[in-house]
């Protein structure tokens, strides 16, 4: 397995895989509210069989190659994940994601996290578009968005059921040229 530095406070990233499951259900056990706000994940993993499908899920994306899970570690502990929900090589688009348990907020974890996913998508796998999909009310979401460069293409109204309630969802992306002109700058 490899695990990839996000920084000097030691923070790293590394695979999820279905043998992280009961780690990741610890992980979602202590963001399940916060996390749960405006994704269905912490809906989706409640007890050990369920973690595992889930990581079991993106495996199977993996060997597909039209999905990625990774774990952001921070002390040891896995804190949040990064992701490509989907992937779509012949198209060249593929969408990322994010989340951190409450711990591990405001440390700049889960940008620095998903540039690393997205350079890879781009340089390593021919990504021409990253696409980011977030809850109108998700501020959280929307700053690593513009953080990374992305613009903001529009907002598709009350897509988005969730806990009883209809979100608007804001489309945010960026292209590889941008990418790149972006890492030049900075």
């Amino acid at each position: 397995m490899f695990s990839i530095s996000l920084g000097p406070d030691g923070a790293e990233l590394r695979p999820l895989e279905p043998r992280h499951a009961a780690e990741f259900l610890d992980h979602m056990d202590r963001g399940r509210e916060s996390v749960g706000q405006y994704i269905k994940v912490p809906d989706a993993v409640t007890d050990l069989e369920s973690s595992r499908t889930y990581l079991r899920q993106y495996a199977e994306k993996a060997a597909a190659d039209t999905g990625r899970i990774y774990g952001t570690w921070a002390e040891g502990t896995l804190v949040g994940s990064v992701l490509f929900r989907t992937m779509d090589l012949a198209l060249g688009v593929a969408e990322a994601g994010c989340w951190l348990e409450p711990s591990a907020a405001g440390r700049g974890l889960a940008t620095r996290a998903v540039r690393v996913i997205i350079d890879w998508a781009i340089e390593e796998r021919g990504i021409h578009r990253v696409e980011w999909l977030v809850a109108a009310p998700n501020q959280a979401s929307i700053a690593v968005a513009r953080r990374l460069g992305m613009t903001k293409d529009g907002v598709l109204r009350e897509f988005y059921p969730h806990r009883g309630r209809r979100f608007d969802v804001e489309v945010w992306s960026v292209l590889a040229p941008e990418w790149r002109a972006g890492k030049e700058i900075g």
